[in-house]
């Protein structure tokens, strides 16, 4: 596939701080990280009125500077799909899913659990479960190979294993897991080199792992290297895993709930580390999580999954602004305020992948169903007065 160029909008937040710039005189002008935002109706673009009188409450930067970039696409998918066998038949945890990534940009790929978000990226990392069947294109776009991209989901064994750590690589959910905790967590980097630099010499593969490591911010590598995953806190435990990820040079880091179960103060130091190492390795990053504090963190553009399919994707200010797809707003309601206000859930669960209702899978939870919900699934549809890549999968939006 040839190299593409695409045009979007990109949103640089600073949340959960100050932001902090220059005018034309050099001059610093400091922002206020938070703003209040009054979800909008997805029918008539206005503010509910049941929540009218509860603003929503994001810290981000309140200033949002909109610009537009052309960039090359890394990664290119186009009408994934993932079956699984189960005794009931065949479910699709990913359905017809397309998404662009484009060279040192970060999606957010938010959705409650089971909502497909970690089986898409198994699938785009070659590691879906036994049995698992895939359709559709997952084009990379190599850094070390000129103008040949790859196609993920046709790729060989052999091919997947030579570009997996290489290309593209993996920060697991739960390191505890991920971890070998038999190995010493330095012999276990220097797995991942060698498997691609097989022409290295042990000194040289471990002064990598220990360059990877101080690279992850971890003090003391030599000595962190010669240590077992049990003996690290879960901080330094999720930073191995990012050194791991990162020893060979990928151009494409796709990261599962990094953060989860770290607390707020060693979240923090790890958002800001992947957003150090983004910017210095030019990595493009698919950024999987449930917070939508973290994506409005690092995302420059986010897709909301629901049921398996992508229901509401654009840049990260435009969503969270102005949201047109009624889970994406039941998921801003329902996202802990900085005031002490009561917090609306959505109603009900995620639907089984085996007893999906018919037409718009989220039918059966929304306040704003109508009987042609259940027609057919929705489209995603371009909001009028949106920004161009703002869409919903939506009958309402108009």
């Amino acid at each position: 596939m040839p190299l593409r160029l695409h045009r979007f909008n990109v949103w640089h937040p600073s949340a959960f701080s100050r932001l902090t710039s220059k005018n034309a005189d050099g001059c610093k002008n400091d922002y206020p990280a938070t703003i209040s935002l009054a979800p909008h109706s997805v029918a008539h673009g206005k503010s509910c009125p049941k929540h009218s009188n509860s603003p929503l409450k994001i810290s981000f930067a309140d200033r949002l500077r909109t610009y537009h970039v052309s960039m090359a696409t890394r990664l290119e998918v186009r009408g994934l799909t993932v079956k699984l066998p189960t005794r009931a038949g065949w479910i699709r945890p990913v359905n017809d899913v397309s998404f662009s990534l484009g060279e040192g940009e970060t999606l957010g790929i938010v959705g409650e659990s089971g909502s497909g978000k970690t089986m898409l990226a198994l699938a785009l990392m070659g590691l879906d479960p036994p049995g698992a069947r895939r359709r559709g294109q997952a084009w990379l776009q190599p850094r070390s190979r000129g103008g040949e991209g790859q196609n993920l989901i046709t790729a060989a064994p052999a091919e997947m294993r030579a570009l997996r750590g290489r290309e593209i690589a993996m920060i697991f959910q739960e390191p505890m897991t991920a971890l070998n905790p038999m190995m010493r967590v330095g012999a276990q980097i220097e797995e991942a080199i060698r498997v691609h630099e097989s022409g290295l010499s042990g000194s040289q593969v471990r002064e990598r792992a220990r360059q990877a490591l101080e690279r992850a911010a971890i003090p003391e590598p030599e000595s962190r290297a010669r240590q077992y995953p049990h003996q690290l806190s879960g901080g330094l435990r999720q930073r191995v895993m990012i050194a791991m990820a990162l020893a060979a040079n990928p151009g494409v880091l796709i990261a599962d709930e990094p953060t989860t179960a770290l607390d707020v103060t060693v979240q923090k130091q790890i958002l800001e580390l992947l957003a150090n190492l983004r910017r210095e390795l030019q990595l493009s990053m698919l950024f999987v999580t449930h917070d939508l504090g973290v994506v409005a963190q690092v995302a420059d553009r986010v897709a909301v999954m629901y049921a398996g399919r992508i229901v509401e994707e654009g840049a990260a200010s435009e969503v969270l602004r102005h949201p047109r797809h009624p889970y994406t707003e039941g998921l801003l309601r329902a996202a802990p305020q900085l005031t002490r206000e009561k917090l609306t859930p959505i109603a009900g669960t995620v639907p089984a992948l085996d007893a999906l209702p018919p037409g718009c899978a989220f039918a059966p939870r929304c306040v704003h169903h109508v009987a042609e919900c259940d027609a057919a699934v929705p489209d995603l549809r371009r909001p009028s007065g949106a920004d161009e890549n703002h869409h919903a999968r939506c009958i309402l939006v108009r």
